[in-house]
């Protein structure tokens, strides 16, 4: 029997990044992955290419209706949910405090901060009878201060402070609720801040990590794919640093600096003001 087997997760932000090695990973291994993403042309298709366990729903972790749609369909399509990771996110709002507008504050924390909320409660709900397990992407910034954004350092403790809150409710229905805390990883975002250069982005993710190599998307599915099998049916509320040891040595990675904007390297993602 495949790891995975008879498991159905639901995956926000899966089709590329973090997001795609995940379900790339759980299909791999005998599940079956509902990709709930905005990128309409990349999820169709890895869904294309993953085959009958894969299904691409159309999703805006911004609104309740399509948090909740995405769940349906791991029903709809196949029979039911056992499995939820929230891992849509962008950096969102940078800058200093007293520069960072409310409407950028609003726009980062409902993507990073409130589509959690909203997928733990509806996976919760569907998942109240049989239990399972839900895994959000919190951030080294969600551990430590200094490592990203003010917004952004926000918005990833609150989902430290979520996933210990609602593992402590929802352990009675055998639900666990735990995250996972990356540090730099190797992802298109990070291509992006090298001007599509992958050798810059990854010599860049190298110097900052303790460990001396780059963080690639598959080692954070690694432990999203822990948190999620009955390998780790003890464990709900934590959260798993995978960070290379840099919060730790308590040391951040250097600032880095585009023609057109002042970028901060965290957790694969580009900085800017939206």
């Amino acid at each position: 029997m495949k790891r995975f087997e008879n498991q159905v997760v639901v995956i926000t932000g899966g089709a590329s990044g973090i997001g795609e090695a995940t379900a790339r990973a759980i299909v791999q291994q005998g599940g079956s992955v509902v990709i709930a993403d905005l990128q309409q042309d990349r999820g169709t298709a890895l869904v294309e290419e993953l085959g009958a366990a894969a299904v691409f729903q159309r999703t805006d972790v911004t609104v309740e209706s399509d948090i909740e749609a995405a769940v349906a369909a791991a029903g709809q399509s196949f029979g039911g949910i056992t499995g939820m990771v929230n891992n849509a996110g962008i950096v969102g709002a940078v800058g200093s405090i007293m520069d960072t507008s409310a409407q950028a504050f609003d726009r980062t924390m409902a993507i990073l901060s409130r589509a959690v909320f909203l997928g733990v409660k509806h996976a919760a709900r569907a998942m109240k009878a049989k239990g399972g397990a839900i895994v959000s992407m919190s951030s080294t910034a969600g551990i430590v201060g200094g490592q990203g954004p003010h917004v952004y350092t926000m918005a990833k403790h609150a989902v430290v402070g979520l996933t210990r809150s609602a593992a402590s409710e929802l352990s009675q229905y055998g639900i666990r609720v735990n995250a996972v805390a990356p540090g730099g990883t190797l992802t298109p975002m990070i291509h992006a801040l090298a001007d599509g250069d992958p050798e810059v982005a990854k010599a860049f993710i190298t110097e900052g990590s303790p460990l001396g190599f780059a963080c690639m998307p598959e080692d954070i599915a690694n432990a999203i794919l822990y948190l999620l099998s009955a390998e780790s049916r003890y464990v709900t509320g934590h959260t798993l640093t995978v960070d290379a040891g840099l919060t730790t040595a308590g040391s951040a990675p250097p600032p880095f600096f585009s023609q057109d904007a002042q970028i901060i390297l965290h957790a694969g993602q580009r900085s800017k003001d939206i």
